[in-house]
This record gives structure tokens, C-alpha cells and sequence, in this order.
């Protein structure tokens, strides 16, 4: 194994990105999609700005992602309650199903990761 932290945590990010391809194939989603989803799965009501950040998407693309993920009924957009020039994200009810669903897939990807990281069968989770 490499002594670099940063390529090991690449690895591990494309093995769980491997891993979680058949179930966005299934639901017609990008890995792109799902970083946001998984983001407002977390904290909902995100800014456009935040939610670029917190899903390491480009500001500029992620407009194209979540427009999507609107159409699809996935992804509604509010404004905020204190600042009404200001525009939250949040997950509709059919985009909590979709990102739990997801989110279940990629906890049993990261425990069999981590099973491989710490031989003892320890995750620490």
C-alpha cells in the first residue's frame, strides 16, 4: 500500500464510487447527483454556494445537477425563510427515499472497505 494519505484516500473514493455504480445505473443518477443528494441528505435547506462546497462540485456545473434532479422531482428549491433574495436546497419526500436507499448501499460499501483497512474486523463506525 502506498505511504501517500492522499492517494489512499483516492482509492478508497473510487472503490466507492465503483461500488455504488450499479445502484445509480438502476435509479438513473450520476455520481454527481449523488453527492448532492447525499449532502442535503445530511443537511437540508443548503444554499447553492454551500452545497457547491460541502459536494466538491464546481459552482457552475452544480446549477446543471441540481436543475436535474428538480425536473426528476428529487431536489426542491425554496427560498430562505430569513433572507428572501436567498435560494435553500432540500430533498422532496421520493429524494429522501432515493438517497437513504443510497446511503444503505454505500454504509455496507465503506464497512467492507474499512473490514479490508482494519484486518481484526474492527470498523470503528
Amino acid at each position: 500500500m502506498t505511504s501517500s494519505l492522499l492517494l489512499v484516500l483516492r482509492q478508497f473514493e473510487r472503490r466507492i464510487e465503483q461500488g455504488l455504480l450499479p445502484t445509480l445505473a438502476e435509479l438513473e443518477l450520476t455520481i454527481e447527483h449523488w453527492r448532492v443528494l447525499s449532502v442535503l441528505l445530511a443537511d437540508p435547506g443548503q444554499p447553492m454556494s454551500t452545497l457547491a462546497e460541502a459536494a466538491a462540485l464546481p459552482a457552475a456545473s452544480l446549477t446543471r445537477h441540481v436543475d436535474k434532479l428538480v425536473e426528476r422531482g428529487l431536489v426542491v428549491r425554496r427560498i430562505h425563510p430569513d433572507d428572501r433574495r436567498r435560494i435553500v436546497t432540500a430533498l422532496s419526500p421520493v429524494g429522501i427515499a432515493v438517497a437513504e436507499r443510497v446511503r444503505t448501499e454505500e454504509r455496507q460499501i465503506e464497512a467492507v472497505l474499512l473490514g479490508d483497512l482494519l484486518p481484526d474486523g474492527n470498523t470503528r463506525t
